[in-house]
């Protein structure tokens, strides 16, 4: 199962259709084309030392538990993932909602609410799959080593996706230039 597959698995998709406004299948395609965008903008990041470390704090500071016994959206602070996407993104955030609105006709609005429902999700997530919090400091580079080889295994591994590091055909293509523009 690939990690988009497992976070999807955590998401209640009635809680969130009922959210968004739209039905469980609109929303199921929404997340489908979200969580790979927010993944590889994350790995993008990951890849220089002082992005790496910044998101092993950020991780760090993230609970698990949200993910225990499914996520209830009313728990996740979207103050806090509104915050996750534009460090995740940057200065090419607008650009990222634009693309992820027009591939499959989601909408700009729809990602909009989306991205800030899912950020944290794949926060708690990271830090389970991290270790329970984020915080492996074996040495300065490790965490960059670390975190960036969870990053490329999570996207990488078991999907149905090729190439584009789990970001897939036309939307990693729309996405490649744009992802890794977040700050670090």
């Amino acid at each position: 199962m690939s990690a988009a597959d497992d976070i999807l698995g955590q998401v209640p998709l009635a809680q969130l259709a009922a959210q968004l406004g739209v039905d469980e299948p609109t929303a199921r395609q929404a997340v489908r084309q979200a969580l790979p965008a927010l993944l590889g903008g994350m790995q993008a990041n990951a890849r220089d030392e002082g992005g790496a470390a910044s998101l092993a704090e950020a991780i760090g500071q993230h609970d698990a538990g949200l993910l225990d016994g499914g996520v209830d959206l009313d728990q996740v602070d979207t103050g806090d993932g509104a915050k996750i996407v534009r460090h995740v993104f940057g200065g090419n955030t607008d650009q990222v909602v634009n693309q992820l609105g027009s591939a499959g006709d989601l909408g700009k609005g729809l990602v909009q609410k989306l991205l800030p429902i899912l950020a944290p999700i794949v926060m708690a997530y990271l830090a389970r799959k991290f270790g329970g919090g984020g915080q492996q400091q074996d040495s300065g580079e490790g965490q960059g080593g670390g975190l960036g080889d969870l990053l490329g295994s999570v996207l990488g591994g078991g999907g149905n996706n090729q190439a584009g590091g789990g970001l897939g055909g036309t939307l990693g293509d729309l996405l490649g230039g744009l992802l890794g523009g977040g700050r670090k």
